[in-house]
């Protein structure tokens, strides 16, 4: 199953990250069990998105930058409203990140 490496960066993978590191420079964890670790992390996520969210959202807001490198879409939103059947929220700037799907596929 082919991954992406964007959920790295989130809140949770850059700690994932920082802990493996520190792991590593303890001598507690191999370099090559680290990248093991971050390989399944991708995977997991990946697998838990598709699998287990089932909520849909609509977002309004100001297109402030697009951009499409690599099969990859960048937005970046500035007064963003973001509505599910429940609540909506406004967030000053957000950045999404969008990938085919189809790619993980192959």
């Amino acid at each position: 199953m082919a991954t992406f490496e964007l959920y790295r960066r989130s809140t949770i993978g850059m700690c994932l990250t920082e802990t493996l590191d520190e792991m590593v420079s303890n001598g507690t964890l191999s370099p090559e069990l680290a990248i093991q670790v971050l390989v399944q992390f991708d995977k997991s996520m990946t697998e838990a998105l598709e699998s287990q969210v089932k909520s849909k959202v609509s977002i309004k807001g100001h297109l402030h930058t697009y951009r499409f490198c690599d099969n990859v879409w960048t937005f970046i939103l500035q007064d963003a409203l973001f509505k599910n059947e429940d609540t909506q929220e406004t967030v000053n700037r957000v950045k999404i990140v969008a990938c085919d799907s189809k790619l993980l596929s192959q």
